[in-house]
């Protein structure tokens, strides 16, 4: 039962920011045993690996087209991923989604619970 639920979405311009939200809950989730990972999924096209993050925060990982925009962090007392999007683009308009896994997430297979996702939508 458990369960992740994004916020934050919304509609920026180009240039941008947006700061992405996701909570964990769950009877039995404890939210440190797992790695957390941001995807996206666009009309038409497949999810795809955005940010990831390990168990303690210590290690992160993002995909070459957010790297020095996009900053993943975790807040474990508070069961929080957050996404901090910097300098958008009207190409990262996409339905966002928050991932869970209990090994490192950075593919679609890896990821053990998904959230319902937000939408985040840069015009030009």
């Amino acid at each position: 039962q458990v369960q992740l639920v994004e916020s934050g979405g919304g509609l920026v311009q180009a240039g941008g920011s947006l700061r992405l939200s996701c909570t964990a809950s769950g009877r039995s989730f404890s939210f440190s045993t797992y790695a957390m990972a941001w995807f996206r999924q666009a009309p038409g096209k497949e999810r795809e690996f955005v940010a990831g993050i390990d168990w303690l925060g210590l290690s992160t990982y993002y995909a070459d087209f957010v790297k020095g925009r996009f900053t993943i962090s975790r807040d474990n007392a508070k069961n929080t991923v957050y996404l901090q999007m910097n300098s958008l683009k009207p190409e990262d308009t996409a339905v966002y989604y928050c991932a869970a896994g209990t090994r490192v997430v950075r593919t679609v297979n890896r990821a053990d619970y998904w959230g319902q996702g937000t939408q985040v939508t840069v015009s030009s």
